[in-house]
């Protein structure tokens, strides 16, 4: 059915392109439009209708990105999106002419792409096309250090709760808008990755936001795109990272918020969230692939399966599974937990390296910090000499040893690799909602 979807959308943008080289009366568009027609009546015998939308520069039908097509047709996406077109959809019923006339239509100029696109279409006899911008928010006005990126961040939280709690509902999920925001998140995390790590690092604070899962699909969907993954495989790994808790949150807040060390019975319970998680995510299967059940299920099972649930055989991790682990236990030990002291990057650091080769994988452990540093992106630090300074980028090859922006005092005010400058030190961390909060806004980017 995908192959059918690629083949009639294929052909509608080699219609336009003929039109466009031989205009509207030239045998070579009638043999294309033809074709055009033929290959979304073909599509169209199967369903009732097809509705491809343009999300960044990747085009998506149903619960697939398909990032190979837009790949060969980036002009035409580009052409599209000049137009206000985001969203096209065709419907059962659609004849020739209505096609022959929607690419007159779109192959116009762009400036007649202004006003209500729908009823253009009307007024021109297209009844079985649909166009438009897709609907996605992205316009919360918030007073932050992050501007744009942290209403993307938002945004995406807002779209992760609602996810999460149509599935905690048994609710059908809109996996088109789950994996449009995941997919701006990756599209950003490519060009403005300090950015959204600082912002995972830093808001922390609100569960009900489901910022814990957001953070951790961030956090995931990085480190696969470090590590190499193509990108259809890093958005189904942060989509499978996003809903590895699901099972969790069925739990009552009161056992999981509890002061204190749990009994047997209560631990047992908390310990079922892994099984539990992988029966709820079946459910949605077909929307959004087996990877959630697998990663449910095993991201508590330990490098070493050692862990838990105790499968009826030995079973390796999924690789889906150790990166989620790693990014689950990184943001739960670095967030502010009602039970226990804030943890500084350095502790979190530590406290992981202790499960090396146990919980987590050696190597994987040891890229993940390579990737994420030591103290990391937007880190607040003291140095040896007294100053404050902002983590502006890791060095891979010594994770204590970042590249900085020195903030105060503002004599010293400076960008430093830590590599080069033997004499200086990163001292301590400094928390950025309590004693390093008045140095966030002194950097370049704050």
């Amino acid at each position: 059915m995908l192959t059918n979807i690629e083949e009639a959308f294929k052909s509608l943008l080699s219609c336009l392109q003929s039109l466009k080289m031989y205009g509207e009366n030239h045998p070579m568009f009638q043999k294309s439009l033809e074709r055009a027609f033929l290959a979304f009546s073909d599509a169209l015998s199967m369903r009732q209708e097809i509705v491809i939308g343009i999300i960044g520069n990747e085009l998506a039908f149903e619960k697939e990105i398909l990032f190979d097509l837009a790949q060969f047709l980036s002009s035409a996406v580009a052409y599209l999106k000049e137009r206000n077109i985001e969203r096209i959809a065709f419907y059962s019923g659609l004849n020739k002419d209505e096609l022959r006339k929607f690419v007159c239509f779109i192959a116009g100029p762009k400036d007649n792409f202004k006003g209500d696109l729908q009823a253009a279409l009307s007024v021109a006899g297209i009844e079985h096309i649909a166009i438009g911008k897709l609907k996605v928010d992205l316009s919360k006005d918030r007073n932050n250090l992050f501007g744009v990126h942290s209403e993307l961040y938002d945004s995406s939280a807002d779209v992760v709760g609602a996810a999460l709690s149509g599935v905690l509902n048994s609710e059908k999920v809109d996996h088109l808008a789950l994996k449009i925001s995941l997919n701006n998140i990756m599209e950003n995390l490519s060009a403005q990755r300090q950015e959204l790590l600082k912002l995972a690092s830093l808001k922390r604070y609100d569960i009900e936001t489901y910022t814990h899962m957001l953070n951790v699909s961030i956090f995931s969907m990085y480190f696969s795109a470090r590590l190499g993954f193509e990108k259809t495989d890093i958005l189904n790994i942060g989509i499978a990272a996003m809903y590895h808790d699901i099972g969790k949150m069925f739990i009552s807040r009161k056992l999981l918020h509890k002061p204190g060390q749990l009994t047997d019975q209560e631990f047992g319970r908390m310990k079922s969230h892994t099984v539990l998680g992988a029966q709820i995510m079946l459910r949605y299967v077909d929307t959004l692939g087996i990877l959630p059940v697998v990663v449910s299920f095993e991201h508590h099972l330990k490098h070493d399966s050692s862990g838990y649930p105790h499968p009826p055989f030995l079973r390796k991790q999924h690789i889906a599974s150790e990166i989620v682990s790693i990014c689950d236990v990184y943001d739960a030990l670095s967030q502010r937990r009602g039970y226990k002291q804030d943890y500084s990057p350095d502790i979190v650091y530590n406290i992981m390296n202790k499960d090396k080769g146990s919980y987590f994988d050696a190597a994987l452990l040891d890229k993940f910090f390579g990737f994420m540093g030591l103290w990391p992106v937007g880190a607040v630090v003291a140095l040896n000499d007294g100053s404050i300074a902002l983590v502006k980028e890791q060095n891979e090859s010594d994770v204590r040893r970042p590249e900085i922006e020195v903030v105060s005092p503002p004599e010293k005010k400076r960008t430093l690799d830590l590599l080069q400058e033997p004499g200086l030190s990163i001292e301590r961390y400094l928390n950025p909602w309590k004693e390093g909060k008045e140095f966030l806004q002194l950097g370049e980017s704050g």
